[in-house]
């Protein structure tokens, strides 16, 4: 699967005291630029320095093959985690929840492309690239 990226960011979740400010930017200047989108739009997370508290980069992304291209292997691993569209913090609770999963040893995360998927119906699922 290959993703155009739409918009995109480099930030760090611990150390960047603006993290939030520039996902809600990011997100705001890609939804200008999609709001004829039918489809699914994915938050991918890229590039990352090391763990999920290390930097990384996150970009919007749609089906489509126009630089700048994120490819997602189709032989990776991932491990889907469903969001509860319906609450306010359910993107946060759950990469709550995978973060515990690392620090509990339960999930061996690869940090190759992550990334949320957006269905058009609300729906929100988490991808996390695992090791087999």
């Amino acid at each position: 699967m290959q993703l155009q990226l739409i918009q995109q960011i480099r930030t760090n979740n611990f150390d960047d005291e603006q993290v939030m400010d520039k996902i809600k930017t990011m997100w705001q200047e890609a939804s200008k630029e999609l709001t004829e989108h039918k489809s699914d739009i994915y938050g991918v997370y890229y590039d990352y320095e090391s763990d999920y508290k290390g930097d990384y980069s996150l970009g919007v992304g749609i089906l489509g093959d126009e630089t700048p291209v994120i490819a997602i292997s189709p032989s990776e691993n991932y491990k889907v985690f469903p969001v509860d569209h319906k609450d306010e913090q359910g993107i946060m609770k759950a990469w709550s929840k995978i973060w515990k999963l690392e620090e509990e040893g339960t999930l061996h995360r690869v940090y190759t492309v992550d990334f949320e998927k957006y269905a058009p119906n609300g729906e929100i699922e988490i991808h996390i690239a695992v090791k087999e």
